[in-house]
């Protein structure tokens, strides 16, 4: 588990109309990961976006591009997500029948390999392959739309996951994503959570530089405590 809190800033609450300003600001602020939600209007009720807009932050971002896949037929696309230059891949287990051999598939391309759990989903659904993870990521929110408030629910689920990683000897560090701000990021990481996706916490404030150090410093309060 890494020893300090990185930020991952999500460009699903960004300009669309300028998002290679969007990926610089963010990485001048000290971002370690560009995080990208791809929805499908399916598995969620929203509409994101898709390959093309990956490859061409891909030509733009210096800092790995973290893809969330709400999805339901990651098993047949993952490859199109892969091939336009994801770095880390995450597929919600809700919509996954085979998750080893999913996991085994992005490390296989040379990617890192995630699953995501929903709100109402839980940890254990994860054991089969936590130990092969390189991420966890516990949603905070109903996936599906951005500026939702977070759910109390989720800091002992975060708890259990950070017992479950150690258990397992798994190296997968834990991201929390929903409702993630100033007062939220150290609950989440004095549980254990080690990155963190803002969307809203971030770009939706006058200085997005400010916000996101501010995010990350109260990580780093809650990880202290720990």
């Amino acid at each position: 588990m890494t020893d300090r809190i990185m930020m991952a800033p999500s460009i699903l609450s960004a300009d669309f109309t300028r998002l290679a300003d969007v990926v610089a600001l963010a990485e001048s602020a000290g971002a370690d990961l560009i995080h990208v939600d791809v929805m499908d209007g399916h598995f969620v009720p929203n509409l994101t976006i898709g390959p093309p807009v990956i490859r061409a932050l891909k030509q733009v971002a210096t800092r790995p591009l973290d893809v969330h896949l709400m999805i339901d037929n990651a098993s047949t696309t993952v490859e199109w997500y892969l091939d336009a230059g994801a770095d880390w891949v995450t597929v919600h287990v809700e919509a996954c029948h085979h998750l080893p051999r999913m996991v085994q598939h992005i490390h296989a391309s040379g990617a890192r390999a995630g699953m995501a759990i929903s709100p109402g989903t839980s940890a254990m659904a994860l054991e089969e392959v936590i130990a092969d993870l390189d991420l966890v990521l516990v949603m905070s929110v109903y996936p599906g739309f951005g500026g939702q408030s977070f759910i109390p629910e989720t800091t002992p689920k975060i708890t259990e996951l950070t017992g479950m990683i150690a258990a397992s000897g798994s190296h997968a560090l834990i991201e929390v994503d929903g409702g993630i701000d100033e007062t939220t990021a150290s609950l989440v990481a004095a549980a254990g959570a080690r990155i963190l996706v803002a969307g809203n916490a971030i770009f939706g404030r006058e200085d997005p530089v400010a916000a996101l150090q501010a995010i990350r410093e109260a990580g780093e309060f809650g990880m202290s405590r720990r």
